[in-house]
């Protein structure tokens, strides 16, 4: 590895054919081509950027090429713009075929041509420039088996760096190139952009860049595989240097001193320390396990094996385990963990750090409100080359968009190939195409409106991407979810059938509210819908074929109205007219009465009842459950959680004990904000689990289940209680500051609640938690922000006394920042 990495000293040039750009704070020197070759020499590197006088083209690249002289000054490579005059001739001037390109030189000798497409910012300038120097030391792997031959060759003799990022020219690109200057003496670097060997190597969150260090030295058996540790920080450079360097630090480490003046690379790189208390009677034993932690901590925190019966300190007698932060002063920490799972997960809860910046400036600057549209923009412009199976869609034009329309049940995309978001949403428009291959009989078509903007204008399109699905007889319905494959299969899929459907039987309405009769679209939706009406009801019904219609693609709804309906409202008693929310999967059914409800309040019912009884807040459900405006009783996990807590939530949900509340779940691994949240509460993290109760809407205040005690329904019950009667004191409250989106253009909750706009009533609030809340107080007539901003009585803890509150946080609350 060692012989070809001295090229770096070698030096190298770049030549980019590109526009001229005068500016006063041009810091590139500038340079008529017999100067800039002149310049050259052997041993030396140059990055030159060729420029016609006059022209005024590609400023932007110039700008992108200023910022890059820093770095690249920094790994021994000079920046310079050579401007082109007639009077010296030049092979790399005056060429309209190669003003796009760019050339790389070491010396006077080419070494590679680049199209300056893909030198699109600084980071990419740097990626290729150091990607094309280390091309021997940086092995580039597209497939499993050439990573395991590389793995294979080095087993017994050395280490390796393997990476995975989305694309040449990303900013995790360069840091690893970056990486592979500093490092490739002593690791072997491997890279693939390649998302299919990432699943090859058993990565689970594919949705990211990883990077790897093999153990490969430690493997002398050919037979087995390099035993491998992840990077979990994002790949920047100065977290790869850190992950690298505790790579390199000893696996484990025998003290005899006090745990307080140990010092280690682990605390200087920010990694706290974990001491494992061994006696000399089970000296080997506690090896073994100091070692495993050591294995599952490696890269999180440095491991120790402290002898109890060597070192001068005072030990709790029944303490095994020493934590100390990595925080100067910080105290150590004696602790009783008895299941090695318990160590790690204790360490892995106390170790968060913020990400770590790099800002080389240093300067502070505002939020880049449209930093969203350019990260959009970038991931389309990287994967402008990657080709897209489109002969899967057909393509309309303004001759055959009627004809297809009218004809057959269609799905059209309605983009511009101008449009970054438009660009984005057709890759996962195409995956949706892939699922369907031979199976739907919608035909899934798209039209350019950059080409028929008429066509486009006359189908009441002012916005991109647009999907539309067309059925012959009946009005096109907007596709309203989320941009995703999975959405977006579900609304076509679900729109398979009729809404509402029309049930003709009493057996044929068991089979429904079973799960039976459409089995295949249960694993879209965990709820159907059936309305029961008799057949004198015609109002009642209308309204709630029209509530069914505004939700097409949503929820699965069906109608019953047989003179015989009353056997089922008996079964389930149900008054009539009433629909059943029928839960197949958690073998429940509900009765809502439908009495007198406009047909508004009916969409939000019907909106309302995908809601789990008992779900995992995300990202992307939270705003669903958030509007609902009732205290979340939120378990913190660091995973899956047991079995026994879900059952437990679930027989109090049966009970109908936790109307009043939102029981959810977060998953911090999936939900990695979940850790700022619980320190913005708590301060240093707490032990996972955490059970708490955060009253956003009214006073602020969270309260945390107390940790010495199960979680068991008696217990869960008794600690409500005790918060009803303002026995328990909270653990903080948050601030009053109001959470507003930085413009109106940004306001998605507004946006999400525009269909359903019109105030609930008193009835749609009864029905929000699947169950009726008997002590409803009248909701207030208004706009859904204004009751999102005062939030009425009834939506706060039931039956708890506002007295009860502290006087400084009687004050309606928004969204914590944090979520």
């Amino acid at each position: 590895m060692s012989s070809g990495f001295m090229v770096y000293g070698a030096g190298v040039a770049i030549i980019l054919i590109c526009s001229f750009h005068k500016s006063t704070e041009d810091s590139l020197p500038e340079l008529s081509p017999q100067q800039y070759f002149s310049t050259l020499q052997p041993g030396k590197a140059s990055l030159a950027y060729f420029c016609q006088v006059g022209s005024l083209s590609n400023s932007v690249f110039l700008e992108e090429l200023r910022e890059a002289v820093r770095p690249l000054q920094d790994y021994g490579i000079s920046v310079s713009k050579v401007n082109c005059v007639r009077e010296e001739a030049s092979r790399y001037c005056g060429k309209e075929e190669g003003l796009m390109k760019a050339y790389l030189f070491r010396g006077n000798i080419l070494i590679r041509e680049f199209p300056t497409d893909t030198l699109f910012d600084v980071n990419a300038i740097v990626a290729h420039v150091l990607f094309a120097l280390l091309f021997n030391e940086v092995k580039y792997v597209t497939i499993l088996e050439d990573l395991h031959s590389i793995e294979n060759s080095l087993k017994g003799k050395a280490n390796m760096i393997f990476a995975y990022v989305e694309a040449i020219g990303t900013p995790e690109h360069r840091a690893v190139m970056e990486a592979a200057f500093v490092y490739g003496t002593s690791y072997q670097f491997a890279l693939t952009t390649e998302i299919a060997l990432l699943e090859n190597i058993g990565s689970e969150n594919i949705q990211r860049a990883h990077l790897y260090f093999f153990h490969c030295k430690l493997a002398l058996d050919l037979t087995e595989r390099c035993r491998r540790t992840l990077m979990e920080q994002p790949l920047t450079t100065l977290n790869i240097h850190v992950f690298v360097k505790t790579m390199k630090a000893p696996l484990l480490t025998e003290v005899v001193e006090d745990p307080q003046q140990v010092s280690t690379i682990h605390l200087q790189l920010g990694l706290p320390l974990v001491f494992i208390i061994s006696r000399q009677a089970t000296y080997e034993a506690d090896r073994r396990t100091a070692e495993w932690v050591a294995w599952h901590l490696l890269g999180k925190a440095g491991v120790l094996l402290l002898s109890r019966d060597s070192v001068d300190v005072s030990i709790p007698q029944h303490a095994n385990v020493a934590f100390r932060r990595a925080e100067k002063e910080a105290p150590v920490e004696f602790l009783v963990l008895d299941d090695i799972d318990l160590i790690v997960a204790h360490v892995k809860n106390n170790m968060y750090v913020e990400e770590i910046q790099e800002d080389e400036d240093g300067d502070e600057e505002g939020p880049d409100l449209a930093i969203q549209d350019d990260e959009v923009a970038e991931t389309v412009f990287r994967d402008r080359k990657r080709p897209l199976p489109l002969e899967l869609t057909v393509e309309l034009t303004q001759e055959t968009f009627n004809s297809t329309v009218t004809t057959s049940d269609s799905i059209v995309l309605f983009y511009a190939t101008w449009h970054a978001v438009s660009m984005a949403f057709l890759q996962s428009y195409i995956d949706v195409a892939i699922k369907l291959k031979g199976t739907s009989t919608v035909l899934l078509t798209r039209i350019n409106c950059a080409d028929w903007s008429d066509v486009c204008t006359k189908e009441n399109v002012t916005a991109f991407p647009v999907v539309k699905l067309y059925k012959e007889g009946e009005s096109p319905v907007t596709y309203a979810g989320m941009l995703g494959t999975k959405d977006l299969l579900k609304f076509i899929q679900i729109n398979r059938i009729s809404c509402p459907v029309n049930i003709a039987s009493i057996q044929e309405a068991e089979k429904y509210l079973r799960g039976e009769l459409y089995k295949d679209l249960f694993s879209f939706t965990s709820v159907s819908v059936l309305g029961l009406f008799s057949p004198a009801m015609t109002p009642a019904k209308e309204h709630f074929r029209e509530a069914g219609k505004q939700l097409r693609g949503s929820v699965i709804t069906g109608v019953y109205s047989e003179s015989d309906v009353w056997i089922l409202s008996n079964k389930y008693a149900a008054t009539l007219p009433a629909m059943l929310l029928a839960r197949p999967r958690e073998g429940r059914i509900e009765s809502v009465p439908l009495a007198s409800t406009p047909v508004q309040d009916m969409v939000q019912i019907l909106a309302n009842a995908p809601l789990e009884a008992f779900p995992e807040i995300t990202v992307e459900n939270l705003p669903a459950y958030f509007r609902l405006q009732r205290p979340l009783l939120i378990l913190f996990s660091d995973g899956r959680i047991s079995l026994q807590f879900r059952s437990t939530v679930l027989a109090l949900v049966r009970q109908k004990k936790l109307d009043s509340f939102i029981p959810c779940w977060l998953n911090l691994k999936n939900t990695p904000v979940g850790r700022g949240i619980l320190k913005a509460y708590f301060g240093p993290l707490p032990l996972l689990p955490q059970l708490l109760l955060v009253n956003l809407h009214s006073g602020g205040q969270v309260y945390a289940f107390p940790s010495a005690q199960s979680i068991t329904e008696q217990n869960l019950i008794l600690w409500l209680e005790k918060l009803e009667a303002g026995l328990e004191n909270p653990i903080t409250i948050l601030s009053a500051q109001e959470w507003k989106p930085p413009l109106p253009a940004f306001d998605f909750l507004s946006m999400m609640d525009a269909p359903t706009s019109q105030a609930p009533t008193k009835k749609v609030l009864e029905c929000m938690n699947e169950a009726e809340v008997q002590d409803s107080a009248e909701q207030p007539q208004g706009s859904q922000s204004t009751a999102r901003r005062e939030p009425v009585e009834t939506l706060r803890i039931k039956h708890w006394n506002k007295s009860n509150w502290p006087k400084d946080a009687e004050e309606p609350l928004q969204l914590h920042k944090e979520l």
